[in-house]
């Protein structure tokens, strides 16, 4: 594993939208595996390959779901894909390519992602809380989007001093396939999530 540069917000590549991987081969086992040891160095807790360079549509991220958790849950995405999206909240939002500065932007208290994991199999995550937000910021790299773009002004950004990160939520996922549907699953509180996190 090694650690990537990260590019920051006003790299051309960071606007470019990525390409579906076709073929889970050892380079792409590489470069889940240094993008996991980038942002775990940058102590953020969630990255895309574009933010490493790497045009291809693939996402990680790692974060505690409970305050009392002492190991944290990591979820990796190959092609994710958002296909529902219930609910709006304010999230507080940072960036490991906008170091040193946060915002407030919209997004969906609940979505439903489909994608596959590094072994290739497909699964469908229906989750809220911390993951739901750390996974739309992450698809909006895919895309070419950055969380300043759904800020009314770059003057609503907020400087934070560094290290003042939050990795701890109050909700992972859920294989949707394991939920039975006449099972609503337990809703948590997004807000909050992921204050201060750089994701």
């Amino acid at each position: 594993m090694a650690v990537r540069p990260i590019l920051k917000y006003d790299s051309p590549r960071l606007r470019m939208k990525s390409v579906r991987v076709k073929r889970i081969d050892p380079s792409i086992q590489s470069l889940i595996d240094d993008m996991i040891e980038t942002m775990r160095s940058a102590e953020g807790i969630g990255l895309a390959a574009p933010q490493v360079g790497v045009l291809l549509r693939v996402i990680v991220a790692e974060y505690y779901e409970e305050e009392e958790s002492e190991e944290p849950s990591q979820t990796v995405l190959i092609n994710p894909e958002i296909v529902a999206k219930e609910g709006e909240w304010m999230a507080e939002e940072g960036c490991l390519s906008i170091p040193g500065y946060v915002g407030t932007v919209p997004r969906a208290e609940r979505v439903t992602v489909k994608g596959r994991t590094r072994a290739g199999k497909d699964v469908r995550l229906k989750t809220n809380g911390i993951l739901a937000h750390v996974l739309q910021h992450e698809i909006d790299h895919l895309d070419g989007v950055l969380y300043i773009d759904y800020l009314p002004s770059l003057d609503d950004l907020r400087k934070v001093e560094p290290g003042t990160r939050k990795r701890r939520g109050r909700r992972g996922a859920e294989d949707e396939d394991d939920v039975p549907e006449d099972e609503p699953t337990s809703e948590a509180e997004p807000r909050g999530a992921a204050e201060n996190a750089q994701i």
